[in-house]
């Protein structure tokens, strides 16, 4: 894959990580009271979503690239 790595616990957009970095942000688990809200934000915003239900092609939330899953 050319713009995603798999980290183990999903998939990671490689530009947006990279400017995450750069910008000195820390990417960091829930503190407490975080989880009760409605829309906790998530402890790393590059984290791919599916763009399709087969889950054949994954996008990024954050800056919109878009890239199919090669099958191997």
């Amino acid at each position: 894959m050319e713009n995603f790595y798999n980290d183990g616990f999903g998939w990671v957009c490689k530009h947006c990580e990279r400017e995450l970095k750069t910008d000195n942000s820390q990417l960091r688990l829930m503190t407490e009271g975080e989880a009760e809200s409605k829309n906790p934000p998530l402890s790393n915003p590059a984290l791919a979503k599916w763009l399709d239900a087969a889950r054949t092609i994954l996008t990024c939330p954050r800056c919109g690239i878009t890239e199919p899953l090669e099958k191997v």
